[in-house]
């Protein structure tokens, strides 16, 4: 047939099953308003992919080969990406480097860590150098876009919140610790606990507002993460650490462990 001789520039568009992709990524709706978004990924043929599915998704979308350019983009306008998405094998400099560095500058940025490592420590040490998410490949385009939007909804509530607020706004609050939903911030002995990224204060709110009630590692992944989380539970252990880090630059530990079984938030020791 004649219709089979043509080529299109991109296989994708010709293909039965990436059709069938867009038609059901329409019907989940777009979720959320435009993104800018900066993609950092050496394989060329996943970019080209991806841009379809952010096109139809009405979002903007720069790419980049190579871990130091993409760096350098971030860094010439910090205030421009609303989503990261960041391959961990790069040439020019790493991905985990490049979170690092983008961590310096910036704590709210959403960055999703894409890896074809299968192995549980190199997402975790992703995570622990600021990655919010992960998405092992090969992955279904479906899935990253569904993660895009679940995460980039946490993050814009920080763009979103009032600059001061009253004791009567605190969501939480004890006799040494209080959060804000709205302004997103949490308050240990009125010293403001620096740097929480977006899924930190959503697993530390998770766990303050039911203060001693323990919760597994695979109920916090449930509760925190707005879609059905199939990654490793160590996931949280990683955002567990970085959290603990930061709160003890102005107190004592609230985040305790309980052995066997997960975490809770136990403010009732602090002097």
């Amino acid at each position: 047939m004649k219709l089979m001789e043509k080529t299109a520039p991109l296989k994708y568009t010709e293909d039965d099953t990436f059709r069938r992709l867009l038609g059901e990524g329409k019907r989940l709706g777009n979720g959320c308003e435009t993104m800018n978004i900066l993609m950092i990924e050496d394989n060329e043929s996943v970019s080209e992919m991806m841009q379809m599915f952010f096109l139809n998704e009405g979002w903007e979308a720069t790419f980049k080969y190579d871990g130091k350019e993409g760096l350098d983009a971030f860094l010439a306008e910090p205030e421009k990406w609303d989503m990261i998405t960041l391959d961990l094998n790069l040439p020019g400099m790493d991905g985990m480097s490049v979170a690092r560095e983008i961590r310096k500058v910036s704590d709210t940025v959403p960055i999703i860590m894409l890896t074809a490592r299968d192995s549980e420590s190199d997402q975790v040490i992703g995570l622990e150098m600021g990655a919010d998410d992960y998405v092992t490949k090969p992955f279904s385009p479906l899935t990253l876009i569904a993660r895009m939007k679940a995460l980039h909804r946490r993050s814009e509530l920080v763009e979103k919140a009032p600059q001061e607020a009253n004791d009567e706004a605190y969501d939480v609050k004890t006799t040494h610790f209080k959060m804000n939903t709205k302004t997103r911030e949490a308050y240990l002995d009125d010293q403001l606990i620096p740097g929480l990224t977006p899924k930190e204060f959503d697993l530390l709110f998770t766990m303050a507002k039911k203060p001693r009630q323990v919760f597994s590692r695979e109920q916090l992944l449930e509760l925190v993460w707005d879609y059905q989380y199939f990654g490793d539970e160590r996931t949280v252990d990683a955002h567990i650490k970085k959290l603990r880090q930061k709160i003890e630059k102005v107190g004592p530990q609230v985040i305790q462990t309980v052995w066997g079984v997960g975490y809770k938030f136990d403010d009732s020791g602090v002097a």
